[in-house]
């Protein structure tokens, strides 16, 4: 054994070739966290004292080569100054290049997943072998920040500054044909030929068939592009990515002009521009708030497995109401490999519904992500029927008809006569009381809400909704089916709304309020654009629909009517009231029309100010400041008093209730990280400037407590 440690172990393997194989200990995955780091440097050490060796293969002992940097100690990481974070990246590149400069070739065998770090581990070795099953990326952007130990520097010399940029700029995860096309693997070879054929590479460069120490120095030099070639390809890139990534989100573009300023430097310089210019990122409020999404990800992924463990398993699951709705959930249920029986009162529903999964599933064949063999699958995993046959074999049934008790009440007892005892009932509402859906079963302790979100198969979120009388097992149950499904669920205790609704629709209720005062609704969706969130308010409601709108909100209003309750006719209620149901019927607040490629395109529509005209009071002109107060602090507030009456049990999810569920700008992290980084004290004095608004704008109790002793939700 050359060396031992708790990450990394180094042998000699045969002819003279050492083994640096990486398994980190009481870990289900390798990542470089310090103490990996440290190893690494102190393996690379003892194989410089070697005397006879020829050569080195990097291995891993996990299903995945290395996922990335351990982004559990960013936190604190980036608490520091960017001084000690340009130091930090330097002492770690050390590491790196010692690798690089080992007086034999080296080659990374690479399994499973090499990302960020992963993959910088990868590119200080002279060539890599890839299973042909891996992916391998630099994914890093994601998190607001850019690669750190090198890989802007390796990457850009080895495949090109285009390929470089799209990679890092994309932060994409590339397949093993990919990574070959472009030069950034030198092999793709099945799972159990890796080291055999990193073995045989070795040998090549010590038979002088290949010639390692100038593909070393390749990577070590400057990019070979004069200076007009540079100039052109890296502003081109930058105006490209600039005009994609938007200007919420800086790392893309910065990544591009650190490679431009590293473009004529060799190694050891170009690496000090890139360890500036990652320290800058990594101050900027987006990585901070980017970073603390990965771990309430995280966070939930731990509390759904906890569930898992407890769950009852779904073989077989059964849908009521076959329709969009229920159409969307039989797809993404029988896509992820759990047959599902579709149900519905009509053979016109069940044609909806099957024509639903067929044009999803159709749309995935044309994009090669699927074929036809495999679609006949899915779509035979589908069971369309008319009535109750086969629920005696279903271990889980989600209730998705009309949004209307007294016809979800007959349904549900219908239903479960027709099932086992120990069969899972869940029902698919928006809005509506599971301790009242609850009332008149029999067996209420199997019953909980299962809330989806449309479109089924592009939102992550399912709502889990936990009613008085819901047992630990029916909840976890309906996690682990969510998982399996490949949703993403929250546990939520029953209220009005549950916590998605219920802190939409105050936004809402924000909207109204300006419309009502005299602001542009036009000019709302814009500022509301420009701060992030994927559409303005006034075109979310077109999508969402007026009527399901119109419908949510007099929920809201008798549940909550001391904050949610308006006497006052509100431009929402004039475009229910005239039949402008958004989408649904192509008239809203906007009109809807098909573009060349048949797709709707919103286009404005004069007569939506002729109908308001009777609910708004004088014309103003809001400056963005105000606009944004007047739509978030409704909202944040309402997320605030979710998380007081214990609708969801931490910070991390509701704030990731809201990212998921109603697209919440991601790089702000969130209703009460934004709370967080104003102040909460600064917050609590901004609503209070619009406290003669009413009391969606008054802040509660505890939230002035917290404003005083100086506590935050996160950290």
């Amino acid at each position: 054994m050359i060396y031992e440690g708790k990450a990394i172990t180094v042998k000699e393997i045969e002819g003279g070739i050492a083994q640096l194989n990486f398994d980190l200990q009481g870990e289900s995955v390798n990542k470089f966290n310090r103490l990996t780091i440290e190893e690494l440097g102190a393996a690379t050490d003892a194989l410089k004292a070697q005397k006879n060796l020829k050569g080195l293969v990097i291995t891993s002992s996990k299903d995945s080569f290395i996922v990335g940097a351990d982004i559990t100690e960013f936190t604190d990481l980036f608490a520091g100054s960017e001084e000690d974070l340009v130091a930090n990246n330097l002492k770690a590149n050390e590491v790196f290049n010692a690798v690089e400069d080992l007086p034999f070739p080296t080659v990374t065998a690479i399994n499973g997943m090499a990302l960020g770090g992963g993959f910088e581990m990868c590119l200080a070795t002279d060539y890599r072998v890839m299973d042909s099953k891996a992916k391998v990326g630099l994914p890093e952007v994601k998190l607001g920040i850019f690669p750190g130990f090198g890989g802007t520097v390796r990457l850009s010399r080895l495949v090109g500054v285009d390929n470089a940029v799209e990679w890092i700029c994309g932060g994409t995860e590339n397949r093993a044909d990919a990574a070959l096309k472009v030069g950034a693997v030198d092999a793709v070879v099945a799972n159990d030929k890796l080291v055999d054929a990193a073995v045989a590479i070795i040998n090549q460069c010590n038979e002088g068939k290949l010639d390692n120490l100038a593909r070393r120095e390749e990577k070590k030099g400057k990019i070979k592009l004069n200076a007009m070639e540079s100039m052109m390809a890296f502003e081109i890139s930058k105006a490209f990515v600039a005009g994609k990534a938007g200007k919420n989100y800086p790392a893309p573009v910065e990544a591009i002009k650190v490679m431009q300023k590293h473009a004529g430097l060799t190694r050891d310089k170009a690496i000090e521009v890139e360890a500036k210019g990652f320290a800058k990122m990594a101050k900027t409020n987006v990585a901070a708030c980017l970073v603390g999404l990965f771990l309430n990800d995280q966070e939930l992924k731990k509390k759904a497995k906890a569930w898992e463990k407890e769950a009852g398993e779904v073989k077989l699951a059964a849908v009521l109401g076959a329709g969009i709705m229920g159409g969307g959930v039989a797809y993404q249920s029988a896509l992820k490999g759990t047959p599902i029986i579709m149900k519905d009162i009509a053979q016109a529903g069940i044609d909806l519904g099957l024509n639903e999964a067929k044009s999803l599933l159709t749309k995935r064949v044309s994009r090669g992500k699927m074929n036809a063999d495999k679609m006949a699958d899915v779509l035979n995993s589908i069971t369309p029927t008319l009535n109750y046959g086969d629920f005696k074999n279903v271990d889980l049934v989600v209730e998705a008809v009309v949004e209307n008790p007294k016809v979800k009440d007959i349904v549900l007892r219908e239903t479960e006569d027709q099932v086992r005892e120990d069969a899972i009932l869940t029902s698919n509402t928006s809005t509506i009381s599971i301790n009242l859906l609850a009332k008149n079963l029999k067996r209420p302790e199997n019953f909980c809400g299962m809330h989806f979100f449309n479109p089924v198969h592009m939102m992550p979120l399912v709502e889990v909704i936990r009613g008085e009388k819901t047992s630990d097992r029916a909840i976890a149950t309906t996690v682990a089916y969510a998982k399996a499904m490949g949703k993403t669920p929250i546990v939520v205790n029953d209220c009005p709304g549950f916590l998605v609704n219920r802190v939409l629709f105050p936004y809402f209720g924000g909207f109204a309020g300006l419309v009502r005062d005299g602001a542009d609704f036009q000019k709302i969706d814009k500022v509301m654009e420009k701060f992030g969130w994927p559409m303005g308010p006034a075109y979310l409601l077109d999508v969402v629909g007026m009527d399901t709108a119109k419908h949510a909100n007099e929920v809201m209003a008798e549940g909550f009517p001391d904050r949610m309750k308006d006497e006052n006719k509100s431009a929402i209620d004039v475009m229910f009231e005239n039949d402008r149901y958004g989408q649904k019927n192509d008239k809203g607040f906007y009109k809807y029309e098909l573009d060349r490629k048949g797709k709707k395109k919103k286009v404005v529509d004069e007569d939506t100010y002729k109908l308001i005209e009777p609910v708004v009071q004088g014309q103003k002109d809001f400056d963005e400041e105000d606009i944004i107060a007047r739509m978030m602090i409704p909202l944040c507030l309402e997320t605030v008093r979710c998380l007081e009456d214990g609708i969801v049990e931490a910070a991390a999810d509701a704030d990731m209730g809201l990212i998921f569920g109603i697209g919440f700008p991601p790089f702000r992290g969130g209703a009460l990280r934004y709370i967080d980084d104003m102040g909460v004290d600064k917050f609590v004095e901004l609503a209070d400037k619009y406290a003669d608004l009413g009391p969606l704008y008054h802040p509660t109790e505890k939230l002035r407590e917290m404003a005083k002793t100086g506590k935050k939700f996160f950290g």
